[in-house]
């Protein structure tokens, strides 16, 4: 499945989750002083999080694209002139982004992006 597809089904969820009908019944739930008013909120918050978390990615990586196209076009003689763009960008991605501002985050990046490209290794 790709990326576009998760992405218009995830928003998809999103767009119900805020839509009236879920607002109704989470109306219902506080009229009546349910307990699943917490783990509703709870729930809505990590989706809401993870849902920016995916937005962030999404916009860094297709940053990152345009950078490793001419990776893949050219000879590795041709290829040294293109990666400090990359790794600018990553630089960039990793001051810039809430999410990939980790050891662990841009260590996993490095790897995919390294595993795209043979030729880097």
């Amino acid at each position: 499945q790709s990326t576009g597809k998760r992405m218009a089904k995830f928003n998809s969820l999103l767009d119900q989750i805020k839509g009236q009908e879920c607002r109704a019944a989470l109306g219902i739930m506080i009229a009546a002083k349910s307990k699943l008013i917490k783990r509703w909120k709870q729930l809505d918050t990590h989706i809401t999080d993870s849902a920016n978390e995916a937005k962030d990615n999404v916009k860094f990586l297709y940053t990152l694209e345009k950078f490793c196209d001419p990776l893949y076009k050219n000879d590795p003689v041709t290829m040294v002139d293109h990666i400090a763009g990359l790794l600018n960008a990553v630089r960039m991605i990793h001051s810039i982004s809430r999410y990939y501002n980790t050891s662990e985050r841009m260590t996993s990046l490095f790897i995919k992006i390294t595993n795209q490209n043979d030729y880097i290794m």
